[in-house]
């Protein structure tokens, strides 16, 4: 408990907020149905991938710069955060994210929000089938996570914010197809609050922001396995837990 007297706790918290925050607004930005520029595929990926690589980059010493669920039960797993840790970095991504899509709902017109490219069923996927691609996207991200920031590694690692924001360029670039890409469940929640649309289908052959049918339940990713890309590399002691720099 004697994390939530320290100042950089509380930094560290307040920068996963602002970092989902900006994340998510940018990113489902990116996907906004303009009448006179429909966005691509290509357009959407690289979006998603330059916000993470740049808030990495910028606010990666502070805290880490999970800006996922998914990466951080991955630290939790482990061993790089606690569990205190940890259950408020969840928290604040999730109201950061909730608080970037509201304020892109608020400043969008009304015939271009839509439903703010909530994540739905595309091209007739099933739910099996878009769950299945969802936890091999977000494990390859958080695969490239802990190999890019494993301070064991004696070789040119490069950027880790880079490869981080490619990882996630290389996700959308597949998982737009299926599922609208999620990988982060922070951000499949936020536009799902916000406009209220829970879940959506769609058979559209490009579907970034789709508003369609009846309910069916949404391809949030798993947890458990992209945790378990952090049993590839030798996990600290308990006492030694720390936050990773990326």
């Amino acid at each position: 408990m004697w994390e939530l007297r320290s100042i950089a706790f509380s930094r560290a918290v307040l920068a996963e907020f602002l970092a989902t925050l900006l994340f998510v607004f940018f990113g489902l930005g990116s996907a906004l149905q303009w009448a006179s520029s429909p966005p691509s595929v290509l357009q959407i990926a690289v979006a998603f991938g330059l916000g993470i690589g740049t808030l990495v980059q910028a606010l990666g010493h502070v805290s880490g710069a999970h800006i996922n669920p998914a990466v951080t039960v991955a630290c939790l797993v482990g061993c790089h955060v606690s569990f205190l840790r940890a259950a408020f970095y969840v928290a604040a991504q999730l109201l950061g994210a909730v608080a970037g899509a509201a304020i892109l709902h608020e400043i969008t017109p009304v015939e271009i929000r839509g439903d703010l490219a909530v994540n739905a069923l595309h091209n007739n996927a099933t739910a099996g089938q878009a769950v299945t691609v969802e936890l091999f996207l977000t494990m390859q991200l958080v695969l490239c996570i802990f190999a890019s920031t494993d301070e064991r590694r004696s070789d040119n690692l490069g950027s880790p914010a880079l490869s981080i924001g490619f990882s996630v360029t290389l996700g959308h670039l597949l998982g737009i197809y299926f599922t609208g890409c999620s990988m982060n469940p922070a951000r499949s929640l936020a536009p799902a609050v916000v406009t209220g649309k829970h879940a959506t289908t769609g058979t559209q052959q490009h579907p970034p922001a789709l508003a369609a049918p009846p309910p069916q339940e949404p391809p949030f990713p798993l947890f458990f396995l992209p945790a378990l890309c952090s049993a590839l590399f030798q996990l600290p002691q308990p006492s030694s837990c720390s936050v990773p720099t990326l």
